[in-house]
């Protein structure tokens, strides 16, 4: 199939390619509940040395930086408690995270997960998180402008791989509260 973003050669329905996806990826497209149906989650198959936005970009079209979004892991800590979450915004944007994410977390400190607990909590590889498959209990805050995209390109849980994924799919996200200017 043909993919609805970028130049791809091949996109695949994600439930017919579950072993191109890391575990917890997987295991969310297996039990799939939502408006969207699975099969319009797309895997498209893209070399690791790109993974990284500016790269990919640089590699697969410059027009995909306006259709793509980054997934990173946020701690937000409180009295000696730290409490995690994902932030995911366009590509071309930064999370504001002594800001909004701060304030959403009701935190004292929030800053950037190390990477060692960022795949440690998620079982992804750094360099390709995804919202799909993260901890149930984990708030997904979403910036509202990638909820509005038809398409999203995200990690797919490895930096082998990217998913396309509609973007109002993400807003069904369990945990998912979506957000104006999470991205700045």
């Amino acid at each position: 199939m043909r993919a609805p973003i970028g130049d791809f050669d091949q996109a695949t329905p994600a439930p017919d390619c579950l072993g191109e996806l890391t575990r917890p990826v997987a295991d969310a497209v297996r039990h799939w509940r939502g408006g969207v149906p699975a099969d319009q989650i797309l895997y498209v198959e893209t070399d690791p040395q790109w993974a990284d936005t500016a790269a990919f970009v640089e590699h697969y079209g410059r027009d995909l930086l306006e259709k793509a979004a980054n997934c990173v892991v946020v701690a937000g800590k409180r009295g000696g408690e730290t409490r995690l979450a994902a932030c995911v915004v366009p590509s071309a944007s930064r999370v504001d995270v002594n800001g909004v994410v701060r304030r959403r977390l009701d935190a004292r400190k929030a800053s950037f997960a190390s990477m060692e607990v960022a795949t440690g909590e998620t079982g992804m590889e750094y360099g390709g998180i995804t919202p799909i498959g993260l901890p149930q209990d984990w708030p997904v805050l979403i910036d509202a402008t990638v909820v509005e995209l038809p398409y999203v390109l995200l990690g797919s849980g490895r930096r082998r791989g990217k998913l396309l994924v509609p973007g109002k799919a993400l807003a069904e996200l369990p945990g998912a509260v979506v957000l104006e200017g999470l991205g700045v």
